[in-house]
């Protein structure tokens, strides 16, 4: 009778539990994280009688929680996959919104090489000499404003660094409290799931934020590494990481670990590692190439201006201003050297950023991202690398280094120079006039500047040919400049200029060189800076402005695109995930609702079973009493 009413008893009590569980599955069906519980049931040991043993009822082993390491750790992995692509995605996104809202710089820059295509159509008219100027203070504009957002991004994206790289030290200290829970709960009353389910939604929460990969250790602990390999919880330990300044740039914000080493370079995966990578291989570049074009815009036409002659008959001056290449000092410097660039040829230009840098005996330049470039000493003490100068002054220490960012502050820092419409220079500097006496068929061809910095540009020169194959040259004093022998269509050159002739000269044929006086008349300089818009200007003289922010836009268009693809992809990989693991450890509403039937029939037949031994015991009590 007693094992009759012990296992009905048992029963009922299992019955109740196992409804129990059910019922904080219903309640959890929607709560994030939770992974469904069901009771672990065992055979009671029952008591023999005579040659059989009778069982004894069931006991209730544990509750479990539905549960696949494997895919769990799948769908931490996806979900890093996933912030990181959403992360970029958003990056590139505004990014291609930049360049198709900044006023559209490629409708600036043809409007203005096309005003000098109308500007030499009347050379000495003012207002289109005013239309052209207001055109260039448009495209200065278009530059800034466009160089200006691109700054505003990347400050933009230091902060979401900062403060991600908080938010990942929430996530690894909380880590660091569940497994103390879990290790305590863990050698009282059995696996603690509700605190297991609060650690992997922690976990997954942290997968977001940067790669990871886990241990798990035996006292139910997890362990938690960087994709990378740095420590970020161990037991009831987090490892905090932390943001501050790049050595060379506090504005630029890198990550450190405990130990204060910079592991920027080394962090992928998540919002984190895709705010790294965006900075570094889109946004920089994107800067960079921006930068390029304001320098070989500035570049090439302020050395065309310089080859014409203004309303003043003096020569061209600049028009625009760009600041000089950015440099650096490590902050761990010990010598007192300081480093200024400036740029030598741009067309030589490359777009990267550089690390000049000391190591006892002489100086040596890479790139940032560590390939060696060769530099070459110059007489004055200079040296000289990638179309760049680099004047040192002061005593460096060995390990001493500097960064140097050629044209990232270019395209925002570009400015109009040129105020007095009367200051653009459209004629041509030199005009070349065969003498009055000459017998031979020489014709000049074109005079062109070749230095507009050379001594004696402008004050006049003569040619004269002391034979058909010679030639001397003299000054306006008679003074003799230089002398050869000629070929008929090789150059003539002296005081920076280059002098083609057509045809065979005869001995006594002269040909003077001196400055243009017809301002107001003359456009050749005018179509010279017109043809700039096609002119090879970048790349060693191979790419035109014009192309180059073509090149650009593409550029940042394909990161856009690839960014989008990603995002794709990491999406229907992350949902794939989930859905695998929530296979397992999800709530299904409909099997819950069978396992509750299912339990209360088990509950009602227990109960039964207590009230017939209730009864059987209540019929021997009357029999013996009767």
């Amino acid at each position: 009778m007693a094992n009759l009413l012990s296992t009905g008893i048992s029963g009922l009590s299992a019955a109740q539990l196992a409804l129990n569980v059910v019922g904080n599955n219903i309640a959890n069906v929607d709560t994030p994280g939770y992974s469904r519980q069901s009771t672990v049931q065992a055979d009671r040991v029952g008591t023999a009688v005579g040659g059989f043993t009778i069982g004894g009822g069931v006991d209730v082993t544990a509750v479990e929680r539905a549960y696949s390491r494997y895919l769990t750790t799948a769908m931490w992995s996806s979900h890093s996959g996933l912030q990181g692509a959403s992360t970029g995605n958003a990056l590139a996104g505004a990014l291609n919104g930049m360049f198709t809202g900044s006023g559209n710089l490629q409708t600036a820059l043809d409007g203005f090489y096309g005003a000098f295509g109308t500007l030499a159509g009347a050379p000495g008219d003012a207002s289109q000499r005013q239309a052209l100027l207001g055109k260039a203070a448009a495209l200065v504009a278009n530059f800034n404003t466009l160089g200006q957002q691109l700054d505003l991004q990347r400050k933009q994206v230091n902060t979401q660094v900062a403060q991600t790289v908080d938010s990942i030290n929430a996530a690894t200290a909380g880590i660091a409290r569940l497994n103390q829970q879990i290790a305590q709960a863990s050698a009282g009353s059995g696996a603690p799931n509700a605190l297991l389910d609060q650690r992997d939604a922690l976990v997954n929460t942290l997968s977001g934020y940067l790669g990871i990969t886990t241990a798990f250790d035996s006292d139910g602990s997890l362990s938690v590494y960087s994709a990378s390999g740095q420590n970020l919880v161990s037991g009831v330990h987090a490892s905090a990481l932390s943001a501050g300044g790049n050595a060379y740039d506090a504005s630029t914000t890198d990550v450190f670990d405990g130990a204060g080493n910079d592991i920027t370079g080394t962090i992928g995966g998540g919002t984190l590692g895709a705010l790294l990578n965006y900075r570094g291989n889109v946004l920089a570049p994107a800067q960079n190439q921006l930068g390029l074009a304001a320098l070989g815009l500035a570049a090439s036409v302020n050395g065309q201006q310089a080859k014409g002659l203004d309303l003043h008959g003096r020569q061209g001056a600049a028009m625009f201003t760009v600041p000089s290449p950015a440099v650096a000092g490590a902050r761990g410097n010990q010598g007192d050297a300081t480093v200024a660039a400036s740029v030598d040829d741009v067309a030589q230009l490359t777009g990267a950023d550089y690390v000049l840098g000391y190591d006892g005996s002489q100086w040596r330049l890479a790139t940032t991202g560590g390939q060696s470039v060769p530099l070459t000493a110059n007489p004055d003490g200079s040296l000289s690398a990638a179309g760049l100068r680099f004047t040192v002054s002061g005593d460096a220490q060995a390990g001493d280094s500097y960064r140097i960012a050629p044209s990232r502050d270019a395209a925002g820092g570009l400015a109009l120079a040129l105020s007095d419409p009367s200051g653009i220079a459209a004629a041509a500097a030199l005009v070349a006039t065969p003498g009055s006496g000459n017998t031979g068929a020489a014709t000049v061809g074109s005079v062109a500047v070749t230095d507009t910095g050379a001594a004696g540009l402008l004050d006049g020169a003569t040619v004269t040919f002391t034979s058909a194959s010679d030639y001397a040259i003299t000054d306006a004093g008679g003074t003799l400049l230089a002398s050869g022998s000629y070929t008929p269509g090789q150059p003539i050159a002296a005081n920076g200029w280059r002098l083609t002739l057509g045809g065979t000269p005869a001995a006594g044929d002269s040909f003077a060189v001196t400055a243009n006086t017809a301002g107001l008349d003359d456009n050749g300089n005018a179509l010279a800076l017109g043809a700039l818009d096609d002119a090879g200007v970048l790349d060693g003289g191979k790419t035109s402005i014009m192309d180059a922010y073509a090149g650009l836009t593409t550029q940042v268009g394909d990161a856009g695109s690839q960014a989008q693809d990603e995002l794709a992809t990491q999406t229907a990989l992350n949902n794939q995930a989930v859905s695998a693991q929530q296979s397992v450890s999800g709530v299904n509403l409909d099997e819950e609702a069978a396992s509750m039937v299912r339990y209360q029939q088990a509950y009602q037949a227990s109960a039964q079973i207590i009230s017939t031994a209730q009864s059987i015991f209540s019929s021997l009590i009357d029999a013996i009493r009767s």
